[in-house]
């Protein structure tokens, strides 16, 4: 199954370090992120998951509710957590679904063939209050993540989804963003009473219009 951004995220019931989930009753309201794990007890993932616990208020800040996943079992969670807790200095605070039977990686495309028979490649899926996708990054299994990219897609995605506007290149929280071109420049200032820039007839900036 190829998942799409739009698409709405497949619905799961799953064993977890938190208990059973019911994916979509598990998001609730909120935004959501789902990322994976090749396995257990492998380096880059245990560095992974302590950076995320780290950056908890950042995520609950932005009303993002984190789950990750990896193939082997419960038990194997749970020992795991104590080492990330030992080596990476932070309690992990999410559930970690247990999918040993590959339900919720066949689910989300998780497993490429190409890289690994057996273990899923590092998804990202970052899920909307509607339950539709919003991004997808996949990472092969040698490079970890950059969980303050992550933030700031989810920062550019929240803003972007209660205004017409989009962020430019390398744009980050309290820069200019550009007004939407479907907007005519003549309303702009009717839309975005904090001012704008004219650079070209199609690049039009205007300060975050939510701050």
């Amino acid at each position: 199954m190829s998942l799409r951004l739009g698409d709405v995220a497949p619905d799961f019931t799953a064993e977890s370090t938190e208990g059973d989930i019911r994916f979509h009753e598990f998001l609730g309201d909120s935004w959501g992120v789902l990322f994976s794990h090749p396995a257990d007890f492998t380096p880059v993932c245990t560095t992974e998951l302590g950076a995320v616990a780290k950056l908890r208020d950042e995520f609950v800040r932005r009303n993002v509710k984190v789950i990750a996943l990896s193939v082997d079992g419960l038990e194997s969670h749970r020992s795991w957590i104590g080492d990330i807790k030992e080596t990476q200095g932070t309690a992990v605070n999410f559930p970690i679904i247990a999918d040993h039977d590959k339900k919720v990686s066949s689910l989300y495309d998780m497993i490429h063939p190409n890289s690994n028979e057996n273990f899923t490649v590092r998804s990202v899926f970052v899920i909307g209050p509607d339950k539709k996708i919003k991004l997808i990054i996949t990472y092969p299994a040698s490079t970890g993540r950059n969980f303050d990219e992550l933030l700031r897609v989810i920062d550019s995605l929240q803003l972007t989804a209660n205004y017409s506007v989009a962020t430019p290149a390398n744009w980050k929280h309290g820069e200019d963003v550009v007004v939407a071109p479907a907007i005519p420049t003549a309303d702009i200032p009717s839309r975005f009473p904090k001012g704008h820039k004219v650079i070209k007839p199609y690049l039009r900036t205007t300060p975050q219009p939510d701050l």
